[in-house]
């Protein structure tokens, strides 16, 4: 009974494989921010190091970002194959921290006074631990639509690196202002 149970999930695992698609590939990319993967949380790591932040507010701001992935929403739109390369539209949906972060410096600005010290001198640590809060309270999304490079190697489809544009919608940051 094992070896039958054995060969059939090995037929399975390569009827599996030669049927991949290039969405797969995709959603594989998607669900590693979801799930939280080892190499998203490095990424999320360097990023937060990055900053200029105390301790305090980088785990808090890891918790945001931690929050944007898990929460993160996707449908793959379209599929579109050429030979060994392929692109994938998915509509993600983010929480939307570029209009948070916007919105913070417009109040920082109209209310300066709130974030000066027992001197009245300007505390950049008081407007980030508002920020921060800010963002960490939003619940309003935001949707993109957004193109996947996927190429296919060893039979075996694979993301291309996306470019910074398609990282800050992930992240929920892109500056959807521009493009007005």
């Amino acid at each position: 009974m094992k070896k039958i149970l054995l060969m059939v999930v090995a037929a399975f695992f390569l009827i599996g494989c030669m049927d991949s698609k290039a969405s797969d590939a995709v959603e594989n990319y998607l669900n590693q921010y979801r799930n939280l993967s080892d190499s998203v949380i490095t990424d999320l790591d360097e990023l937060t190091m990055d900053q200029n932040l105390s301790e305090d507010q980088r785990g808090t701001y890891t918790d945001i970002m931690k929050k944007q992935y898990q929460d993160l929403q996707y449908e793959i739109v379209e599929e579109e194959y050429n030979g060994d390369k392929a692109t994938v539209t998915a509509k993600i949906t983010v929480y939307d921290l570029y209009k948070v972060q916007e919105d913070a410096d417009t109040y920082m600005n109209d209310n300066m006074e709130e974030f000066y010290d027992e001197n009245e001198v300007y505390d950049n640590d008081k407007y980030l631990e508002y920020k921060l809060k800010q963002m960490k309270d939003n619940t309003k999304t935001i949707s993109y639509t957004i193109t996947f490079n996927v190429i296919k190697k060893d039979n075996k489809w694979i993301v291309e690196q996306p470019d910074e544009e398609t990282l800050e919608k992930i992240h929920g940051i892109y500056n959807y202002e521009l493009e007005s």
